[in-house]
């Protein structure tokens, strides 16, 4: 039981960076972004294929794969900087199939549908973190950086900028705001965290493949940042224990594996919709869901 409450609790802290992250770049830019898991998979297949292929130590491997994430963010920002609304949600989530699309062909490279196995430990000042406690206390720590900056961040001057920016564009720019930089910007530290997630993520579990980061898990990350509220950090840490524990009460109920999956994917349908029409702020949020 200890081993598996320590799996749930790294998974959990892991999904938690990923929704603060999403929550920035929603939360306090006001475009609905649908990428992120396929930016979570970028992070992931980074630093999988740098250390297992390549040979590079873990910790340059890990901030590459934050890099890289933020790159790649950058270059779909550019694509979509004339998009708002509908369009700009629906481009990013075209970004998702288009990475699938390239970890499932790009066999030279990802191994296709075979997935990538026996990803190294990782390795920090000659210390191998295995699984269990220790990996756990590696993804506790990074897990509170990552949530520190942020909030600072958003605490910051910079971050009420933001939120004016995403309160009203039109204003902030007639007050001589680069507004497309700004959020440009925003989401280029959303990718960043959300790359340093996937590369945990991938060291973690030792394998990953292209259904790793199908369109379902953006529907858990979207869940966890609306229950726990927009422009809410700490939302996203409540939201993110509400959304990943619950599901796990199934396991211990008499149902057939076949139906855990569906099942759980439902209970996350129907959470998202109960906030969304009883509580359109979510828990602790602090701006309204359009």
């Amino acid at each position: 039981m200890t081993a598996y409450l320590v799996q749930v609790f790294t998974l959990i802290l892991i999904y938690i960076i990923v929704a603060a992250s999403l929550n920035l770049a929603i939360g306090f830019t006001g475009l609905l972004s649908l990428g992120h898991v396929a930016l979570f998979g970028i992070g992931a297949y980074t630093s999988a294929i740098l250390t297992k292929d390549v040979g590079v130590p873990f910790m340059p491997a890990f901030f590459m794969a934050g890099l890289l994430s933020s790159l790649s963010r950058l270059f779909l920002t550019v694509v979509t900087q004339k998009l708002r609304g509908d369009y700009f949600a629906f481009v990013t989530l075209g970004f998702n199939f288009l990475v699938v699309a390239l970890a499932q062909n790009w066999i030279s490279l990802t191994r296709g549908s075979l997935g990538i196995p026996g990803i190294p430990r990782p390795v920090i000042f000659g210390l191998t973190i295995k699984s269990g406690g220790p990996f756990l206390l590696l993804t506790t720590v990074v897990t509170i950086g990552s949530l520190f900056f942020l909030y600072r961040l958003t605490r910051s001057r910079y971050g009420r900028l933001l939120e004016a920016v995403r309160d009203d564009s039109v204003g902030a720019s007639a007050l001589g705001k680069d507004v497309y930089r700004l959020k440009y910007q925003c989401f280029v530290v959303s990718a960043f965290f959300t790359g340093l997630a996937g590369s945990l993520f991938a060291h973690f579990i030792q394998f990953i493949d292209p259904t790793s980061f199908y369109l379902s898990d953006i529907i858990i990350v979207l869940t966890i940042v609306i229950t726990g509220g927009l422009a809410s950090l700490t939302g996203s840490i409540l939201g993110g224990f509400i959304i990943l524990a619950i599901p796990e009460i199934l396991r211990f109920l008499p149902i057939t594996p076949e139906a855990v999956g569906p099942l759980r994917q439902m209970i996350y349908s129907v959470i998202l919709i109960l906030i969304l029409l009883f509580r359109p702020r979510g828990i602790l949020g602090k701006v309204d869901i359009d």
